[in-house]
């Protein structure tokens, strides 16, 4: 794991786990994931939502997905994409309760479009969650923000746009947040109680 400091973070009572997709379960594209054939699991992230599973946590994806609006991708492909992919998490003993994504342009400031937290306070009255006992595993600050808006626990991972993302956060001086090495080190660490939190 990567981490700016050495403080302790403690995640426990920890009921559900949301993860975002570009870039923590998958690789993250410049050009976008536009069908199947471009979509491709990150090393380690399957099997780390398998864990989850079997740990009796919930997972949930949430991710931003502008290019439905900007009509790079029909909403329809949008949804193929993720059934296919929960059908091959599935296949590796993985489960995903639900997706959740935001079609929305950042200038139609819609309140699903992360960093707002509609994605998470939609599915947390789906579920009945509570979600301070919910974590949001991310790459980027956006997923952090959407977090700790609304309570949850947070982990950057330094896959996708996490690097850059994390010097960004310290730049800005933010902080209050984990940091894992990928998807697989954020289960890892979450499974086993503690998370060293990142200094900004």
């Amino acid at each position: 794991m990567d981490g700016a400091g050495s403080d302790r973070l403690a995640l426990q009572g920890v009921k559900a786990v949301f993860l975002d997709r570009d870039g923590v379960i998958n690789e993250n594209r410049p050009d976008h994931v536009k069908d199947w054939s471009e979509f491709r699991f990150l090393p380690g992230s399957t099997e780390a939502i398998a864990l989850l599973s079997r740990a009796g946590i919930l997972v949930f994806v949430i991710s931003n997905q502008a290019v439905v609006n900007r009509g790079i991708v029909s909403r329809e492909t949008v949804d193929a994409i993720n059934s296919r992919m929960i059908k091959e998490i599935g296949l590796m003993g993985g489960r995903v309760d639900a997706v959740a994504y935001c079609p929305h342009l950042p200038e139609e400031r819609c309140n699903c479009r992360k960093p707002e937290p509609g994605l998470l306070l939609g599915i947390a009255h789906q579920y009945g969650l509570e979600l301070k006992n919910a974590v949001v595993i991310g790459d980027a600050m956006s997923d952090i923000v959407a977090a700790q808006s609304v309570g949850c626990q947070a982990i950057l991972v330094m896959t996708g746009r996490g690097r850059d993302q994390l010097m960004m956060a310290k730049t800005a001086g933010k902080n209050s947040f984990a940091v894992a090495s990928d998807l697989r080190a954020a289960v890892d660490l979450l499974l086993t109680g503690t998370v060293k939190r990142s200094r900004a």
